[in-house]
């Protein structure tokens, strides 16, 4: 048996088909690449989001948790204050013993709040409470935005190195923004528990 020749045409038909399909097999290789990366940027920015509004959620209703326990708490001490200060300035006998059963009204309430344990007199636990869960709220969104400049960082590797730039000129997949601090960031905020 006789071996058939190939032509040159043909080997040049190989060759060419070979590195068409090794250009194919790397374009789809790095679209798809590129396309998982942009969605796990695109998800991570969309987690950022999610613990954002978990605190635009949460700070108002414990801030109104907060208020409202401290003002409970100020109108019972206001009041026993205002009771204290009337027995000081009262003279004469029927003025101190009027204002000495204020002052009895005022502690007997108190005691009433505490023994019954309701409204609880609580606004340092409330205080307390606030402050952790917005230093965990601030906790949770530095780690997504970490999480979020690390998956931009990654993809925009890609996107700049050689060969895959020029797939993803070609497929409009360009460079995506990192997260930048809002310039009033650099400014120490302050904290006012006051109406």
């Amino acid at each position: 048996m006789k071996q058939k020749k190939l032509s040159p045409v043909a080997i040049t038909g190989i060759v060419i088909g070979v590195v068409a399909l090794f250009v194919a097999i790397f374009g789809i290789s790095t679209y798809n690449s590129l396309a998982k990366q942009n969605q796990t940027v695109e998800a991570q920015w969309s987690q950022v989001e999610n613990v954002m509004q978990r605190r635009a959620d949460l700070v108002p209703n414990l801030v109104s948790a907060v208020k409202g326990s401290m003002a409970h708490e100020t109108k019972v001490f206001g009041s026993i204050a205002k009771a204290r200060a009337n027995y000081n300035g009262a003279s004469g006998t029927k003025a101190k013993a009027n204002a000495d059963a204020e002052l009895n009204q005022s502690v007997g309430t108190l005691l009433n709040v505490i023994s019954e344990d309701y409204p609880d007199l609580k606004s340092n636990s409330e205080v307390s409470t606030l402050m952790t869960q917005l230093e965990g709220s601030e906790n949770r969104i530095s780690v997504e935005r970490k999480r979020y400049i690390e998956a931009v960082r990654d993809y925009n590797a890609s996107v700049v190195t050689f060969p895959k730039n020029l797939l993803a000129n070609m497929m409009g997949l360009g460079q995506k923004a990192t997260f930048k601090a809002d310039p009033s960031a650099y400014k120490v905020p302050s904290v006012d528990l006051g109406e």
